[in-house]
């Protein structure tokens, strides 16, 4: 990542915002004092509630972090305060797109591939020539697998790139500490 040095001051600025949001969001997080592994609202706080370890598992695979909500939720956060939130975007676009009925396929490719694949994406996905190639030839008959190759080209990048970077960030790690100290 570049220092501030190398940015506009109005980019500077951005970054400063939305790293006090993220800072924010984990913040907010309540650990729940029992051991029931059962996540859900207060009745006094409308702030989210996670299992005292849920921090801490999130460590052990990029996997359990995914399959976590609040996990999910947190790392999105991340990614958008380092202006990468498209890869888990196209990642779960593939996910709801493997579990769309059929009749809808061929439509909903031709969106993700606009969003996400082609050229002028608004939120283009850091994808080789081959993969997009084989990507577009893949929709010409639709199938829940049509992204397949893509989908695990982009999570094999954050699991190698965005996720350790996540598990080193100050705002994890406070958040790994109040889990241990709380």
């Amino acid at each position: 990542m570049f220092g501030v040095g190398f940015l506009s001051r109005s980019a500077a600025m951005s970054m400063a915002r939305m790293a006090k949001q993220l800072k924010a969001l984990f913040a907010g997080l309540r650990l729940k004092p029992d051991h029931s592994g059962i996540m859900g609202h207060s009745n006094k706080t409308d702030t989210q509630r996670l299992n005292r370890n849920e921090p801490l598992n999130w460590n052990e695979s990029f996997e359990k972090l995914l399959s976590s909500q609040n996990g999910l939720c947190l790392f999105r956060a991340f990614l958008q305060s380092e202006f990468s939130e498209e890869n888990i975007a196209f990642y779960l676009a593939c996910e709801d797109y493997r579990a769309t009925k059929t009749s809808q396929l061929p439509a909903k490719a031709q969106k993700i591939y606009q969003e996400f694949i082609s050229t002028d994406a608004p939120r283009e996905v850091n994808l080789d020539h081959m993969t997009k190639a084989q990507t577009l030839e893949n929709m010409k008959q639709a199938t829940p697998g049509s992204f397949d190759v893509a989908q695990a080209k982009i999570y094999g990048l954050m699991q190698r790139d965005c996720y350790p970077r996540f598990l080193k960030s100050p705002a994890y790690l406070e958040l790994v500490h109040r889990t241990r100290t709380g």
